[in-house]
């Protein structure tokens, strides 16, 4: 019989939240052994699986990036392959590479209260493991890598050309001196149509609404200028606690006065593109940061448009045909490529199948307590980013709170921690206060937040930089014990 591999952590997932986690588990809590594995041929995540034209950051490196390796590249808008060098250059920094496991694909973990560990089962090289361990650290992000979100569009088996999903664009894909129509009205579509645009006939950008764009420069000149004459790491915190601060208080504008900033908004893309494109194609019809801002590094997609090499279209598809796509209109889109950018599938814990004790869990039916552990599941907790800012500024105080933990329990000799809901009348409130497609299509299938601390989620960094650096462990939720079987051999001797 083989063996049955055992650590203290497993990670799930070796991108951006799963490297930075191994990083501060060797840094905070070096006692601890850990393996991360990752179901892909490659570390990276959603930066190594993207591979469309012109792929980037739409949050700024001093910020997206880990807060304990600054980013020292020019471009603060950083594109895919800069990116993921920076997480490689962290894996080998590190000396990760020996905890990493590729094509390793958990499909299910099991939570065994007598013996205080995970089961989880593995798909390997066809074969199915077992790998056991104390906490189980799921860093796997939050959509389906497998397949995008396509609506059904009718009369898609009509169009003669290629069809296109982002997730999933063809190497080598031509389309030099072809028409091209981008569906959607997000960051991808809004990356797509200037890259595109460069070897295009046409590029054709057709949203059904408009989105919020804002535009600001690829490189942070005041970030360049500060590595000149600071150590690298001080201008690095200097400069990605002026981008916090700033964005908070944007967001937090756009909240108080709605109205206001919107108007901002708008002027300063009406200053690019004028009063009549914006009132039609970029206009929406909800409150800022009800969405995710859009951002237009440079400006490109505002060029684009104004030469003429790309144009907006706001309508409603009646149905594709052999040559493009018929709107409600009545307007005809001739079309080589339909690129359908339309976003993602939403898929926590990477599709896993969850139990405790034997009993199946389903996570819609959990409250997230700090926005990162839930209600009646032991020893686990995700890396969850942020909505309204960069992901990685709360992946960051995820993996420090996680080291947190582990550190108490090892101290009080407790192996299991688990949140406790005690209050009957805690009211359910969606996990994620965003009206975004994505969202929407999966608010069944996610975990409710209350309406008070430590299960309700703010989206707030110096609300959460208080609440899981410096807040209590032992705070009456968190229930701190020891295994059952080890309780009832006590009991019995």
């Amino acid at each position: 019989m083989s063996t049955i591999e055992h650590v203290d952590v497993l990670i799930v997932g070796a991108g951006i939240s799963g490297i930075g986690a191994a990083v501060h588990l060797q840094k905070h809590s070096p006692q601890r052994s850990y393996l991360i594995l990752e179901s892909r041929t490659a570390i990276g995540g959603t930066w190594d699986l993207f591979r469309y034209p012109g792929i980037r950051s739409d949050s700024d490196m001093y910020t997206l990036g880990f807060n304990f390796k600054p980013w020292t590249r020019g471009k603060a808008i950083a594109d895919g392959g800069a990116i993921l060098d920076y997480l490689g250059e962290t894996v080998r920094e590190y000396g990760l590479a020996d905890k990493l496991r590729l094509e390793h694909k958990v499909s299910a973990a099991a939570w065994d209260s007598a013996t205080a560990r995970w089961t989880l089962r593995v798909q390997h090289a066809g074969q199915t493991l077992q790998l056991t361990c104390n906490f189980l650290y799921m860093c796997s992000g939050y959509y389906d890598y497998k397949e995008g979100f396509t609506p059904d569009y009718p009369g898609r088996e009509q169009f003669a050309g290629q069809f296109v999903h982002p997730q999933h664009w063809p190497e080598g894909l031509d389309y030099q001196g072809k028409k091209v129509v981008v569906i959607g009205s997000g960051a991808t579509a809004m990356t797509l149509v200037p890259n595109l645009a460069r070897e295009a006939q046409e590029v054709v950008m057709l949203q059904r609404s408009p989105t919020y764009v804002i535009s600001r420069p690829a490189e942070d000149r005041l970030a360049n200028r500060l590595r000149r004459y600071l150590p690298a790491m001080l201008a690095y915190q200097l400069i990605r606690w002026r981008n916090v601060l700033l964005q908070m208080f944007y967001f937090n504008v756009a909240r108080l006065r709605p109205e206001k900033f919107s108007d901002r908004l708008l002027g300063m893309v009406s200053k690019e593109l004028g009063p009549e494109t914006v009132a039609r194609h970029f206009t929406p019809n909800y409150r800022p940061w009800q969405q995710r801002l859009c951002l237009v590094p440079d400006s490109d997609l505002f060029k684009v448009i104004k030469t003429g090499k790309a144009r907006m279209v706001t309508d409603q598809i009646e149905t594709f045909t052999a040559e493009g796509i018929q709107l409600q209109s009545g307007e005809q889109l001739k079309a080589d490529i339909i690129v359908s950018a339309t976003g993602l599938k939403l898929l926590l814990l990477g599709g896993m199948q969850l139990s405790v004790d034997g009993r199946a869990v389903d996570l819609a039916d959990t409250f997230a307590y700090k926005g990162m552990m839930f209600s009646g599941v032991p020893n686990l907790a995700v890396a969850f980013g942020y909505t309204n800012a960069s992901w990685t500024l709360k992946a960051d105080l995820s993996s420090e709170y996680v080291c947190r933990l582990l550190n108490h329990m090892q101290a009080q000799h407790k192996a299991i921690v688990m949140p406790q809901l005690d209050d009957s009348d805690m009211q359910p409130m969606p996990w994620f206060d965003f009206t975004s497609g994505y969202v929407m299509r999966a608010r069944d299938r996610l975990p409710k937040q209350g309406t008070h601390l430590p299960w309700r989620l703010y989206q707030n960094y110096i609300k959460d930089l208080l609440l899981l650096r410096f807040s209590k462990l032992e705070d009456g939720v968190l229930r701190f014990s020891k295994p059952v079987a080890a309780d009832t051999s006590r009991s019995a001797g």
